[in-house]
């Protein structure tokens, strides 16, 4: 994460820094499904900006993650860098 982090990002690029997806193709592939929902709106768009505080819910082999965006990435980083992205919210379990 850089100080000079971007205000939005778009959704599969997200998805992807913050390892939700292994590849972005994977992440643009279940927004496009349908799968991906930003503040209960669902989102088909892969270009979707997302924003700090947004909650995404995802829909996940056969489970479903609800997490707060905390922050961006320049680029794909490690776990570490990955969990600092997203805050899971309360009443959802992340495995």
């Amino acid at each position: 994460m850089s100080d000079t982090a971007p205000l939005s990002q778009r959704i599969d690029k997200w998805l992807w820094h913050a390892r939700m997806v292994r590849t972005r193709s994977a992440a643009a592939a279940l927004v496009e499904a349908g799968h991906v929902r930003i503040n209960s709106r669902r989102v088909t768009a892969a270009s979707f900006a997302v924003r700090r505080g947004d909650v995404v819910t995802l829909a996940l082999d056969r489970s479903v993650r609800v997490i707060a965006v905390e922050a961006f990435c320049e680029r794909r980083g490690g776990p570490r860098q990955a969990q600092a992205t997203y805050a899971v919210v309360d009443g959802a379990k992340a495995k």
